[in-house]
């Protein structure tokens, strides 16, 4: 009989009681499968800082408030279908891939510099570019283009600022206030002898070369002398000019750039900024000369001069320059990085 329950108990344990037992030691299975499940979660997070499709994703500034001058309305706007509108506005599209992502990189960073130093109450920026940058709508600027260059033109555009995606341009992380131009004719210019107050240390006097070949670069205007007094008369009504007089208009001081920094009218003397202003000149690196009663003016360059020249950026694409090695051109001691670094 004691044999028999021993048996029975025996055989009650190996059929009942050792699969709980084993059972209740699977558990170190199941944390296994929660840290599992926490690595797929970052996962999930990491694919989200990209996009599902591999695409940089913007933590800030992905959308930015856009001012419409003519209209008042503020339009919020994604920032790089943004950019496709101001690159299209500023740069010939038939330019170089490589400078038009120069442009793409240098207007987003103007962008975001002007969203971090707001100028408009209830705007980030606006559409005019004697204030911010220019923008042109897709309708206009398709209507603009020969009609056989439309579609492939907007898409070279919308492919040069999707391969920058992200970048901007920084001094001590910092994005800078990424000022361009069209030609600078040779030499760019410092932003203190345009604009006065505290210089940039990133915007320097750089050498450019190749830009003669544009027509940007070279530009003349000539006045009658009644014509002449007319134009300066706008800011000073007391002007008094002796034609005959040698000394009555002359360059008094170059900059750097070799551009005016003064000259004389007369009885007045004014930076080369304002005559430029005052008498409609495409940049402050003139020379004046005198033929019978006519003043005439030789321009180089066009633009006020500082920062990026972009036909200076398109030479040196259509050398084999890519768009950082453009940038590290014109901006002095900068980083190229990502907004989200910031």
């Amino acid at each position: 009989m004691k044999k028999f329950l021993l048996y029975f108990f025996a055989f009650v344990f190996i059929c009942f009681l050792m699969p709980a037992l084993l059972t209740k030691q699977d558990k170190p299975v199941n944390s296994e499968k929660i840290e599992e499940n926490g690595n797929n979660s970052n996962t999930k997070n990491e694919i989200k800082e990209t996009g599902e499709n591999g695409e940089y994703q913007y933590k800030n500034y992905g959308k930015i408030q856009l001012l419409h001058k003519k209209t008042g309305e503020i339009e919020e706007v994604d920032l790089d279908q943004y950019l496709c509108h101001v690159v299209s506005a500023e740069m010939p599209a038939d330019y170089e891939k490589e400078a038009l992502k120069a442009q793409a990189v240098v207007a987003r960073t103007y962008t975001i510099y002007k969203v971090k130093n707001k100028k408009h109450e209830n705007a980030d920026i606006c559409d005019d570019s004697t204030c911010c940058q220019a923008w042109i709508s897709k309708e206009d600027r398709l209507a603009r283009w020969e009609e056989n260059k439309r579609e492939s033109n907007w898409n070279k555009i919308e492919q040069c600022v999707k391969e920058t995606k992200g970048k901007i341009i920084t001094y001590q992380n910092e994005p800078i206030n990424a000022f361009f131009h069209a030609n600078s004719g040779g030499t760019t210019e410092l932003p203190v002898n345009v604009w006065g107050g505290s210089a940039f240390p990133y915007l320097q006097v750089i050498q450019t070369a190749g830009e003669e070949g544009y027509q940007q670069y070279a530009s003349e205007v000539a006045f009658s002398r009644e014509e002449f007094i007319k134009k300066l008369k706008t800011k000073y009504e007391d002007i008094q000019i002796d034609f005959e007089n040698k000394e009555d208009i002359k360059i008094l001081e170059y900059t750097d750039s070799n551009r005016v920094k003064t000259i004389k009218f007369g009885n007045h003397e004014i930076s080369g900024v304002e005559a430029r202003t005052l008498l409609g000149l495409k940049s402050t690196n003139f020379e004046i000369t005198q033929e019978g009663d006519r003043i005439k003016f030789k321009v180089k360059g066009y633009g006020h001069g500082v920062g990026m020249s972009q036909t200076g950026s398109n030479t040196m694409a259509k050398e084999g320059r890519n768009y950082e090695e453009i940038i590290h051109h014109f901006y002095s001691n900068v980083e190229i990085k990502e907004i989200n670094s910031l």
